[in-house]
């Protein structure tokens, strides 16, 4: 089925607008790079200043081509554009790449030229990608619509291509996503697309995610991002990538912007500055990577190798020590490395002299090379159930010796039952690169960064796109009347919480002396009692907390002294009583909280709770809504999950009551995002298996303005 950016990535026709003689300028690369890379279409310079260009008549303007224009390539002074970009419209011109700069980077008028520049797609249907963009490079159609030098053709230079699956990039920065393609020729990694998102004043990086998601020729997918502005065709092409199983890579950059949130809860104040990243990275199975090399290394390990059924790695090396290095390497990254039995080390010691080892590490010493004993050691563990994946370490610095036979090698390699990766501790010469290449093989060269692939590999093999949330659990009701402020008290907060159909136990708020009789008699001892005022987000800092009340004298004793304390602290506070509820259980203490951020919208987080919450931030965001199994998914991650399952003979607790109240209140903070900026139930005390959870304290924040 055709994509409306098949035009775009495929024109059958060019125009290249301020187009020039001069090769060393950009204007004059662009139809040097067009040529040098056999681009079969048709291309038309256009510049009033010149009747012709290279040999190719020269055009004063678009309309003047009277031809069908697929892709207009504007490079002139930033002024100029808009007007050109109208021309290119009327002439019925169906894609726009603009090269030229100076718009929403500097902000002012050139910030309104941009926009004058969306509007105009928007209003004609020209598809416009950047301004500011360095282009596009379309390896299967031939299309260098960039001055990219990394996409130059040097005469006589045969190109290394060790794998025939193919990486696609998109980046919004042009020079990383063409330094991406650079090193991916190096490796001999092969690339479909390399296209640089510029400005995004129309096409973005979630509409060209997408076309990269449905393209048959690319098969895995490399995102470098600052922040993502198409967000919901972002996330619609996130979940086909997840869906159709195609790796996507992510670097996401701007990490270390102190981002300055307005929070008042610890849900929002511990998210940092890419935490909505994240949770949408992880949601959809992204592989995140923050290093270059690294991110183009799980990319040639994903295009050269099937995933692997588990965890279990064997090494084979020709030196005992970088073996046990590269044995550390991948155990470090929570690999297995297991001793094979005893049958599969017989059948590899045959292949070794005396002095080799075949416990895993495998060391069929620098002999094996020549006695054959290093290929023959890779078909026995293909062969072998007893590890699902391969890593060959060895010296590739020689410029004339193999250490495998391509007719032996190669059919092993593309049988495909298991990663093989090959990991070289001396500098690989090119000639054993491309004698490599011939049987498929990427060889790499950063040990810290093989190791990580793998790692990678068996975690992306292992997701699987969550089930999508029940929103039927919790009926839509007005809950207009109980946000009247925007920060709620907890007895407010709870009040919302329980008209939306979230369970929390029997408290009672006493405004004045003459009511804490009754409250007491239908609460029952022992009891908590709390200071309630929407000044006070956290009670606890002001002593307004008494816990285990176990007589009438003690809650009379302790609701004077919790007026009294909080009238001390905060005498500006707005004190509406004292909350009076039962003591809870005992259970393990966790976070359970929502958030809105700028891109994503609402975010649901749980964490290892209490008053150490901050301290600790074990904690892991996700979009909202989750569904139950999402949420139970998001507790495994948690560094403290050993203490929802038994840790040191404790009984199990209740792990579904809490992910079922995850889920629910992800839900409520999705369906009520206009008027809920944040929720925080802190601690939830979640009890042994069957028992259930209590919300021991909650905080609702609705959105101001």
């Amino acid at each position: 089925m055709p994509h409306p950016l098949d035009s775009f990535f495929a024109p059958a026709s060019i125009a290249l607008i301020g187009a020039s003689r001069d090769h060393e300028k950009i204007p004059g690369r662009l139809l040097s790079m067009l040529r040098k890379n056999g681009y079969p279409g048709e291309i038309y310079p256009v510049n009033p200043n010149y009747a012709d260009i290279d040999g190719r008549a020269c055009y004063k303007s678009i309309a003047e081509i009277g031809a069908p224009i697929d892709l207009a390539v504007v490079m002139i002074p930033a002024r100029a554009v808009l007007a050109a970009l109208e021309q290119c419209a009327a002439a019925g011109v169906r894609n726009a790449v603009i090269i030229s700069s100076g718009f929403a980077e500097e902000g002012g008028d050139s910030a309104a030229m941009q926009d004058a520049i969306a509007a105009l797609a928007k209003r004609t249907g020209m598809r416009i990608s950047g301004p500011n963009a360095e282009g596009f490079f379309s390896q299967m159609q031939r299309v260098a619509a960039t001055f990219s030098p990394a996409v130059d053709v040097k005469p006589g230079v045969v190109p290394l291509v060790a794998t025939t699956r193919r990486i696609g990039i998109v980046a919004q920065s042009g020079g990383i996503g063409f330094a991406y393609y650079h090193r991916a020729r190096a490796l001999g990694v092969a690339v479909s697309y390399v296209v640089s998102a510029g400005n995004e004043s129309d096409l973005g990086a979630g509409e060209f995610l997408d076309y990269l998601v449905q393209d048959a020729s690319t098969d895995v997918i490399l995102l470098f991002i600052e922040g993502i502005r198409d967000v919901e065709k972002f996330l619609a092409a996130a979940r086909r990538a997840a869906e159709v199983k195609k790796p996507v890579i992510v670097t996401k950059v701007g990490r270390s912007g102190a981002g300055q949130r307005a929070a008042a809860s610890h849900t929002a104040s511990m998210a940092g500055w890419s935490a909505a990243y994240d949770a949408v990275f992880a949601k959809y199975g992204f592989i995140v990577s923050n290093d270059l090399d690294e991110a183009l290394t799980i990319a040639a390990v994903l295009a050269s190798n099937p995933l692997p059924r588990g965890d279990r790695v064997a090494v084979v090396t020709v030196s005992g020590g970088a073996g046990i290095w590269g044995a550390d390497a991948v155990a470090l990254q929570g690999l297995q490395v297991p001793e094979l039995s005893e049958s599969v080390q017989a059948g590899i010691k045959q292949l070794m002299p005396s002095y080799g080892t075949a416990r895993n590490p495998i060391d069929v010493t620098a002999q094996g090379v020549t006695s054959g004993g290093l290929q023959k050691s890779v078909d026995v563990l293909t062969a072998s159930d007893e590890v699902d994946a391969i890593l060959v370490v060895l010296s590739l610095s020689s410029e004339v010796r193999k250490p495998f036979k391509e007719e032996e090698l190669a059919p092993v390699l593309s049988a495909q039952h298991k990663p093989v990766v090959f990991y070289s501790y001396t500098v690989p010469s090119d000639f054993a690169r491309r004698e490599l290449a011939k049987s498929g093989v990427v060889v790499l060269s950063g040990l810290t960064h093989v190791g990580v692939a793998m790692r990678r590999l068996v975690d992306y093999a292992n997701f699987r796109l969550p089930p999508a949330a029940d929103t039927t659990r919790l009926p839509l009701r007005d809950l207009s009347a109980h946000l009247r402020s925007p920060v709620l008290s907890e007895a407010d907060s709870k009040t919302l919480l329980r008209a939306a159909g979230i369970a929390l136990p029997n408290e009672v708020l006493v405004k004045d002396k003459s009511g804490l009789d009754e409250a007491l008699a239908r609460v029952g001892f022992p009891l908590a009692m709390k200071i309630q005022s929407p000044d006070i987000a956290h009670k606890s800092e002001v002593g307004g907390v008494r816990l285990n009340v176990t007589t009438k004298g003690e809650a009379f004793l302790a609701f004077e002294a919790l007026l009294n304390k909080a009238r001390e602290h905060r005498p500006e506070a707005s004190i509406q009583g004292v909350l009076i509820g039962p003591m809870a259980k005992r259970g393990v203490e966790i976070i359970v909280g929502t958030m809105l951020d700028e891109t994503f919208g609402p975010m649901v987080m749980v964490g290892l709770g209490g008053i150490t919450t901050e301290l600790f931030r074990d904690v892991v965001y996700r979009p909202a809504p989750v569904s139950a199994e999402e949420a139970g998914a998001m507790l495994a991650e948690l560094k403290a999950a050993p203490l929802l399952n038994g840790f040191r003979g404790a009984a199990k607790a209740d792990v579904p009551a809490l992910s079922q109240l995850i889920a629910d209140i992800s839900v409520l903070a999705a369906a009520y995002a206009r008027e809920i900026s944040e929720i925080e139930l802190n601690p939830v005390l979640v009890h042994g298996e069957g028992l259930g959870a209590t919300i021991v304290d909650a905080l609702v924040v609705g959105r101001r303005g």
